[in-house]
């Protein structure tokens, strides 16, 4: 009931961009840490999953190498789609015997792209494409691959939620971008990435110095 991108660029920054047919996809799915990597647990979720493979990740594991050590560590992989991509190497994707639906992953170099209960395995291939192909800041192209995977036919229901966060060097995720319950969570969320990334280093700035930080711009800061 999900399809997902994950990727990393030149600049060491991680990204994710999910949607679902259930509500609130991204505060179950999408899971990322700064230096670190990113993970998408989905299918039948469990979201401890994510802390546990990014552990791994920060503890030198590759992506391989950490999905490797989940399969031992846990009985239930059968029913998880997971990826995996770390600060070296080649990105990892899983999906247990028990995935739903039709299903497919993909990886690049520097991406994956996972789904489920697709309208077809097209859906994950304009994913990945949609993003290799796409231009702008991370976040950008992580929208563009959700937008490519809606064309291609998405889910074989209605879509209803979506995410899309990145980490860089601030020390949190930069951009952290929800729709929980939607008719239309693809374009809300485009609409929303349109407000926050104009403002994106503002917030980061009043994080780390707010005695250089620009005025808010609101009623009554003065």
């Amino acid at each position: 009931m999900t399809f997902s991108i994950l990727a990393r660029d030149e600049t060491g920054a991680f990204g994710m961009a999910v949607t679902s047919s259930s509500p609130c996809v991204a505060a179950r799915c999408l899971h990322l840490r700064c230096g670190v990597g990113v993970v998408a647990s989905q299918n039948i979720t469990d979201p401890r999953f994510g802390g546990w493979l990014l552990d791994r990740l920060a503890g030198g594991d590759s992506a391989d190498e950490a999905l490797a050590g989940l399969r031992e560590h846990d009985g239930t992989t059968d029913y998880r789609q997971l990826a995996v991509i770390g600060a070296r190497g080649a990105p990892a994707v899983h999906s247990g015997a028990r995935t739903l639906g039709v299903h497919h992953a993909r990886t690049s170099q520097d991406a994956a792209a996972a789904g489920n209960l697709l309208a077809g395995t097209g859906v994950v291939d304009a994913v990945l494409d949609g993003f290799r192909s796409a231009t702008g800041e991370l976040e950008q192209r992580l929208l563009a691959a959700l937008k490519a995977g809606l064309a291609a036919g998405g889910e074989a229901g209605d879509l209803r939620s979506a995410g899309l966060a990145v980490v860089r060097d601030a020390g949190w995720a930069e951009t952290d971008l929800r729709v929980d319950w939607s008719e239309a969570p693809i374009s809300d969320l485009e609409a929303l990435l349109e407000v926050w990334l104009p403002q994106r280093r503002d917030y980061v700035t009043r994080g780390i110095d707010p005695g250089t930080a620009p005025a808010y711009g609101v009623p009554g800061d003065e």
